[in-house]
């Protein structure tokens, strides 16, 4: 039976899936584009509901893949992948039971033959995410074994993978803790997106979450000090500071920059907004200048080399909309293919798996398809979709 703790903190956790703020709705209207959520979908997600990334050897899929595909079928509104995208989920990843078992991160085709798990590790983002979707899937659809299912993962989760680092307290790793080790223990800021860490606060407020949260913004802004956020860190429990990560270094890329993402979708309300968009400055000098995002960053020295794809300009859409800085964001959309499926003739080639991602994220907050509360809950906006204007 349901708490009446937590039962009250679901009524709280209750406004119309409709009442999406102002700040993150550019205009009104009628009607909403769908075109790249059904393109996406269309390409991606096969009829088992199997999210496959096409450009990688195996034709691998991940649980990073599904999770994603969970959160925007909530989104949209979209109750048939919802469905299909979890059961493959659990059948395939989890062995049956995401409430038993935790996803594997990797499935694909095997080097000896036949498809099938090809590495056991579970990735603490995609729980966080596959049970964001299931809360708020409960919540929207009214649907309560969702629920029960988004709580039983996320006790997984805090039985396996949260650990309490001597100096910090306790804090997410990024995968099971009987695979990591220390005195220096391996992070990523991208796997925990603040409002998640909220939503699960609400729903759990003897949890770990507003701790991890609390570690989270540090951890950020001790990384980070020419702005940029690196893929990864670690905490030594030697020295009791955040150092750089033993095998990946300084580096910042294809991970960190969804923490400008994640960043930049906090509601206005959030305490710590202001002080991770402070910390998280490098971003937006660069691409005021103005130029494209670099694809990689020394986070240490600040310098920086290549030219990001189009998805790291899609990630920093909301990152320079909350702060205002309108010219930097029009550079950055200009950089945006509008055919994103390779339809155009003679064709070219459709936008890998993971940028279309981060244009799904960007542009569909940027669009006012969904914003997020002030304790991190989902706020879609279900009004039916326009004619397509954009090839998805």
């Amino acid at each position: 039976m349901m708490h009446r703790r937590h039962a009250m903190t679901a009524l709280a956790l209750l406004p119309a899936a409709t009442a999406i703020p102002a700040w993150a709705q550019p205009s009104p209207g009628g009607c909403i584009a769908m075109g790249d959520w059904t393109g996406f979908a269309a390409r991606h997600i096969q009829p088992d509901g199997r999210v496959i990334d096409f450009d990688t050897p195996q034709q691998q899929s991940t649980s990073e893949g599904q999770s994603y595909a969970l959160f925007f079928s909530v989104v949209h509104d979209d109750r048939r992948n919802f469905e299909r995208v979890l059961a493959w989920t659990e059948t395939n990843l989890s062995g049956g039971s995401l409430a038993q078992r935790l996803p594997a991160w990797l499935w694909g085709r095997k080097t000896e033959g036949g498809w099938g798990v090809i590495d056991t590790n579970p990735a603490s983002d995609a729980e966080l995410w596959i049970a964001y979707a299931l809360l708020e899937a409960a919540r929207l659809w009214n649907e309560p074994r969702y629920r029960t299912l988004g709580r039983a993962l996320l006790a997984l989760v805090v039985r396996d993978e949260v650990v309490t680092l001597a100096g910090l307290g306790r804090m997410l790793l990024p995968w099971s803790r009987d695979v990591a080790s220390g005195p220096v223990w391996r992070l990523n800021a991208s796997y925990m997106p603040l409002q998640l860490l909220r939503r699960f606060q609400q729903e759990e407020p003897t949890g770990p979450w507003r701790e991890i949260a609390d570690n989270t913004v540090r951890m950020i802004a001790e990384v980070s000090p020419q702005g940029f956020a690196p893929d990864w860190c670690a905490w030594s429990t030697e020295r009791k500071a955040f150092v750089a990560d033993p095998d990946k270094g300084t580096v910042g890329s294809y991970d960190a920059i969804r923490v400008y993402l994640w960043a930049g979708m906090l509601n206005p309300q959030e305490p710590a907004r202001a002080a991770l968009l402070k910390s998280l400055y490098g971003p937006r000098r660069v691409v005021e200048r103005p130029q494209a995002p670099p694809e990689y960053v020394d986070t240490a020295t600040g310098v920086v080399r290549g030219t990001g794809p189009a998805g790291f300009s899609g990630a920093l859409l909301p990152y320079l909309k909350a702060q205002n800085a309108m010219p930097a964001l029009t550079a950055q959309l200009a950089r945006i293919p509008t055919d994103l499926g390779g339809t155009r003739v003679p064709p070219k080639a459709p936008l890998p798996y993971y940028e279309r991602m981060l244009l799904l994220f960007g542009q569909g907050w940027l669009d006012g398809r969904y914003a997020f509360g002030r304790h991190g809950e989902l706020q879609p906006q279900w009004r039916p979709p326009c004619p397509s204007t954009r090839t998805a």
